[in-house]
């Protein structure tokens, strides 16, 4: 090892491609890579980041996590010091350290650097591998904005925090560790650290219904829409008729009612006439930090487990155990050591004693800390890296409200196990031996792939969740299930992290169709469901599998900073689908075709002008055309039923249809006048602007907006480009020219009336015949030709910038919204809205990874229901909540007959099994007779039904008429309520075998 002076600190560039330009050199912001991460950060905070550089000590399990996640993040550099060298440890923690690595003996920074970079091109990536210890000279971090600490001794943490305190600006200075199965995050960015957005959420406009005239003026919401404000906030007024003084100034509000809030002084004000929107302004705020000295005595906390709100303290105290601890023996204690716990317990009580607020020392969890504390779950890892990574951000970018100042969790009290040499000592050291092989033996089905299915892919890795080999002994294979369209690749990377590992990987998907495939003895062999999926109907269908097979589910998600885990365990917890959230509210038909208030129902209406031109359109055209073999048997079907039904549209479709790219050009000007001029000059015949209700109020009153006819000007740039986007697409399908007639048409005002079926609109006899004779003539002059009977549908892509599906949105939408004085969005946001995008960020996507994978462990081990937790947390406030699962709720029959959703009753049959001789097998077996049954949405047999008594004669084969080779049928069954007049009581599902032997070749 080089001896490094204290006036020395060098630092290394490996031979590594050079980077691209950073995006600070160009400003700009790399979509195909940041799309998702924008809409979460917002550019100016990207840009920030972008200009800043960040030192990175240790890289070890967390050290590895914080660096993949920043790099990701996109910082314009980052400095990795490490001064180990790698160990066969390091294969169970570090997940870019291979064997390889380790027979060479390679420096573990120099191992992962290379691994790292290949992650981010903008990043420039060095390493430093001096010594960092009391002697070195600090001043070479003063080119840092940001020093990131982890396996640092608690003494130098506390020397580099003060120095990194001292400086102007202050450096932003982040201490973490993980110890086992304890972990704790320290920030100090500086004593006045400013906030420019403490919560990232985006503010709402809310229409208003009345604003008093007084002191204090009352502003009131209409609809009863909740503002959501707090008093001391600030909001801004525009567009208000009447009391126009308060358009464009801003108040501070004190909320009286979840519906109004006062705003000071509005006497002297004009009164209030009707319109206006309120709008949250966001305000700097500024946080104060303490150095760690400082803070080790008298801690500021958060606690993520309201039910234990002691433990933040206790496991503080803990950890500055540990710390002295290493500081007097230079090492942590020996793994299963009980002398050593003895030690860690009285170095406890010393500290305890230092503390400003007293401390019940929990003995048991001092003991449990102290046998595992040399080990390392990675899963534990990957979540405090991701709350870590999140804290760096907020300290180069000032973007949402830092941690103040520890968080401090531990997972569980576990075993410990003897150390084998092999990758899995860190582990083992945690949990123990026995569970370890579990997790070994366990069979995953994975759904799903993306951000959170790759990150839970390398923490089962890590922890060698499903092998082809236990313990040296060939065993069966167990697999991990993994379905997604780029899973070939996250198949390869784990099997690089884990050679081990048995993966395989699906491209089908998770649905009904696929059900003979993942039938229920696919679901037998699994031990697990884990589902990494990005929409709720896909999540409902698969935990209603896991439930029908009884096997758990680990449920999680995603959204920008926030994230959430839902455990769920048979006959213990209650199920995804045992709650239900509130549906998406839908915008009304009439608000999207004629009364836009707000930009989102400008983007859904270029959304659905796309879907309908460039999509439906087409595909309607091409099926029509595939199921008729000629348009002169078109022709001569329609002249002799004289109707056009189910062809008006496809037959103008074709009349119409540009053949040149001329014709192109002029249907897309043509289109500009229709939806921009034409449609606002129409609305405004129809409703003049001085129209009033039949109470006397105005028809054009907020929320409804007038419109203002757009009249075509090159010279605008908006104008031409929206004409050139409909023409790239309008070639690229070829459909129908629409001629541009000013018709009076009727325009819907009722809020409650959905969006017409086209294929079924009602159609004029003159309309008739006049596409009669289009397709007539279109004949007789050789217009129709086989590809003139073809169309190129589109189908919506919003990441693929050269196609021009969002060039096409982006410009309808803020052409519609000039038309009603709304105010445009720019691209990004159309894109987020049109596509309908989550917002996703690596640190809310590790952490969350690694919350569910800790519950993993727990399920694994047949943990009890009071160590399963459900998590939600919020990055940017921060905020991180703890809870206990939903207990199972169980249905009462009668007073000694009850089930839960997770209960499956069983009768076995024969071939001359009768619906009699199954009802009293249900008797027999269950202690109640059935007095209906029902498959699917057949009757199998309701008493009060004609004719349903005879079938109690028939066999169960003939009523149920099973397909070749299936071996049972659910059913559902109720019974006759113990008082008249009640409703019949329900029963669990009812699975009848058609013979015992079916049991052990279910097929569904």
């Amino acid at each position: 090892m080089l001896f490094i002076s204290p006036t020395e600190f060098t630092e290394e560039h490996l031979d590594t491609p050079s980077p691209l330009p950073t995006m600070a050199d160009s400003m700009d912001i790399d979509d195909s890579l940041y799309s998702r991460q924008r809409y979460v950060l917002g550019d100016s905070a990207m840009q920030q980041m972008a200009q800043s550089a960040v030192f990175l000590s240790g890289m070890g399990a967390l050290g590895v996590e914080i660096a993949k996640n920043i790099v990701l993040a996109g910082v314009k550099a980052v400095t990795f010091h490490d001064c180990k060298r790698c160990e066969v440890w390091d294969l169970g923690t570090n997940f870019f350290i291979r064997e390889e690595d380790v027979h060479s003996q390679k420096k573990r920074v120099e191992a992962v650097h290379s691994r790292v970079a290949e992650l981010n091109p903008y990043v420039q990536v060095s390493v430093a591998t001096d010594v960092l210890d009391e002697n070195t000279d600090l001043s070479f971090l003063k080119r840092y904005q940001c020093v990131v600490l982890t396996g640092t001794k608690l003494s130098l943490q506390k020397r580099i925090d003060y120095f990194c305190h001292s400086q102007q600006p202050p450096i932003k200075f982040i201490g973490c560790d993980v110890f086992g199965i304890c972990s704790r995050v320290f920030c100090d960015f500086g004593e006045a650290f400013e906030v420019s957005d403490p919560t990232g959420e985006e503010p709402k406009e809310l229409f208003i219904q009345n604003i008093s005239q007084g002191n204090p003026g009352v502003v009131t919401c209409m609809d009863s829409r909740t503002h959501g404000l707090q008093t001391g906030q600030s909001v801004c007024f525009k567009e208000i008729s009447g009391m126009s003084e308060l358009n464009g100034t801003t108040h501070q509000v004190t909320v009286l009612s979840p519906y109004s809030f006062a705003i000071g002084d509005t006497s002297s004000f004009q009164p209030y006439a009707h319109a206006g929107i309120f709008r949250l302004v966001k305000m700097p705020k500024i946080f104060t930090f303490e150095t760690m000295e400082q803070q080790l005595s008298d801690p500021r906390l958060l606690t993520p487990d309201f039910s234990k709100p002691e433990a933040p303290l206790q496991l503080h105290t803990i950890m500055l155990a540990l710390d002295a601890f290493l500081e007097q023996y230079a090492r942590l204690p020996n793994i299963g050591c009980l002398q050593d716990a003895e030690l860690l317990l009285k170095f406890t009580e010393e500290i305890s004693r230092t503390l400003k607020n007293k401390v019940c020392i929990n003995q048991e969890l001092v003991r449990s800390v102290s046998r595992c504390a040399r080990g390392c779950l990675s899963p534990l890892a990957a979540a405090v890296g991701g709350i870590a990574s999140q804290e760096v951000l907020k300290a180069l970018t000032g973007k949402f409200s830092p941690l103040q100042q520890w968080v401090e969790a531990h997972c569980f009290n576990v075993d410990f196990g003897v150390c084998r040499g092999d990758r899995y000592d860190a582990l083992r050291a945690c949990i123990g031996e026995s569970l370890c092989l579990k997790l070994h033996k366990f069979q995953v089905f994975m759904v799903g792939c993306g951000a959170i299915g790759c990150e839970m892919l390398k923490n089962m890795a890590l922890m060698g969740v499903g092998l082809s080999r236990c313990s040296g002994e060939l065993v069966q294979f167990l697999e991990c299930y993994l379905l997604f369209l780029d899973i070939t690749t996250a198949a390869a990377a784990s099997l690089e992290i884990n050679p081990e590992l048995q993966i395989d990987a699906h491209l089908n998907k998770v649905c009904p169709a696929t059900e003979d495939m993942y039938s229920d003895a696919f679901f037998s062999r699994l031990n697990l469901v884990v589902t990494a999926l990005d929409n709720v109907e896909a999540r409902r269908y698969v935990d209603s599998r896991s439930v029908s097979n009884q096997k758990a589910l680990l449920d999680s998600g995603t959204m920008g900073t926030k994230g959430h885990t839902e455990i769920i365990v048979p006959y213990l917890t209650e199920s995804y689908n045992s709650h239900r959230d509130p549906p998406e509210e839908e915008i009304p038909f009439c608000t999207l075709k004629s009364f836009p208030a707000v930009i989102e129902h400008t983007i859904q209406w270029a959304r659905d002008k796309f879907e309908s031109a460039f999509s439906h359109k087409p595909s309607i055209y091409n099926m029509f055309w595939q199921s008729h073999s000629s348009a002169q048997e078109v022709l001569q079907v329609r002249i002799i039923l004289h109707t056009m039904e189910g062809s008006f549209q496809v037959i103008k479709l074709l009349s119409r249809r540009p053949t040149q790219w001329n014709h192109c050009l002029a249907l897309a000007r043509l289109k500009f006048d229709k939806y921009f001029k034409k449609k606002a000059l129409q609305l405004l015949h129809s409703f003049p602007l001085d129209t009033r209700l039949k109470d006397g109020s105005l028809f054009w009153q907020s929320p409804k907006r007038p419109p203002s006819p757009i009249e075509f000007d090159l010279d605008d740039p908006l104008h031409p480009f929206d004409t050139c986007a409909r023409l790239k697409l309008l070639t690229s399908t070829l459909r129908k020219i629409t001629k541009c007639v000013y018709l009076y048409q009727h325009i819907e005002t009722d809020e409650t009336v959905k969006k017409p079926d086209q294929l079924k609109m009602t159609v004029s006899s003159e309309e008739e015949r006049q596409a009669i004779s289009q397709l007539q003539e279109a004949i007789n002059s050789s217009f129709v030709t086989p590809e003139r009977l073809r169309m190129t549908p589109l189908f919506f892509e919003k990441d693929d910038d050269s196609n021009g599906h969002i060039d096409f949105i982006a410009s309808a939408s803020a052409l519609r919204a000039h038309m009603y004085a709304i105010e445009a969005a720019d691209r990004l946001q159309t894109k987020r809205i049109a596509g309908k995008i989550i917002p996703a960020i690596a640190t809310s996507t590790a952490a969350v990874a690694g919350l569910v994978s800790l519950e993993l462990i727990k399920v694994a081990g047949g943990y009890g229901f009071e160590l399963f937790k459900n998590c939600f947390f919020n990055l940017a406030i921060p905020v991180m909540v703890l809870t206990e699962t939903a207990p199972v709720k169980r249905t009462q029959i009668r007073d000694d007959i009850s089930f839960s959703i997770w209960d499956r009753w069983t009768i076995f049959g024969h071939e001359d099994f009768t619906l009699s001789d199954f009802m009293n097998a249900v008797k027999e077996e269950y202690g109640i007779e059935p007095t209906m049954v029902v498959h699917g949405v057949k009757m199998l047999y309701v008493p009060v039904m004609p004719g349903h008594n005879k079938r109690l004669k028939l066999t169960m084969h003939r009523l149920i008429k099973p397909s070749a080779g299936r071996k049972y049928v659910d059913l559902t069954v109720s019974f006759a309520p113990e008082v008249d007049g009640d409703e019949d009581l329900p029963s669990p599902p009812l699975r009848y075998y058609f013979s015992r032997e079916s049991e052990s070749g279910e097929t569904a």
